[in-house]
């Protein structure tokens, strides 16, 4: 299915509750089913160039996604790590860095908010929390945002106008 993450879909019900602080920004109700999550990690893995370990960034259970030959630029990466573009926790959000064109979008459809820590000019106004998919037709729409911040973070982001869109 392809997903153009500049006319995302509503996601629905009420936002999920988060902490709102800068540490720890979590999501504390609306997780992943287990089987969902799974196929998540193993979307992220799958990513060329991508190796997963504990996050340099994040609380050590959260699963960090690295690029063996990072060539983004500064915003595509959760510093001070010069290789982590996003990172999966345990009940399946992500923080993640994502193209600035598409997160007013993703935002107003109720799919991300901006991590607090990045309202400081030392870290990029692109990390965000992506709220944990809840089934099949969820995961798409993370693994579309997903597939972006990888794009950014290893310097193949297409023309704005195809930000998003999986072919």
């Amino acid at each position: 299915m392809e997903i153009d993450l500049a006319t995302p879909p509503r996601r629905s019900g009420p936002r999920p509750t988060t902490t709102g602080r800068e540490i720890p920004h979590d999501q504390l109700d609306g997780f992943s089913p287990a089987e969902i999550r799974a196929a998540l990690v193993e979307y992220a893995q799958a990513l060329p160039n991508v190796f997963t370990g504990p996050s340099q960034v994040s609380e050590p259970s959260s699963l960090a996604l690295r690029l063996r030959d990072p060539r983004g630029p500064w915003e595509a990466f959760l510093h001070p790590s010069r290789d982590e573009f996003g990172h999966i926790h345990r009940s399946g959000f992500l923080h993640l860095t994502l193209p600035r064109a598409v997160i007013p979008p993703l935002t107003e459809a109720g799919w991300i908010e901006p991590h607090p820590i990045s309202r400081r000019p030392e870290w990029p106004d692109t990390i965000v929390m992506l709220y944990a998919p809840r089934d099949e037709s969820e995961l798409d729409l993370v693994i579309a945002a997903l597939h972006a911040s990888w794009q950014q973070a290893a310097d193949l982001t297409p023309p704005p106008h195809e930000i998003g869109s999986e072919t």
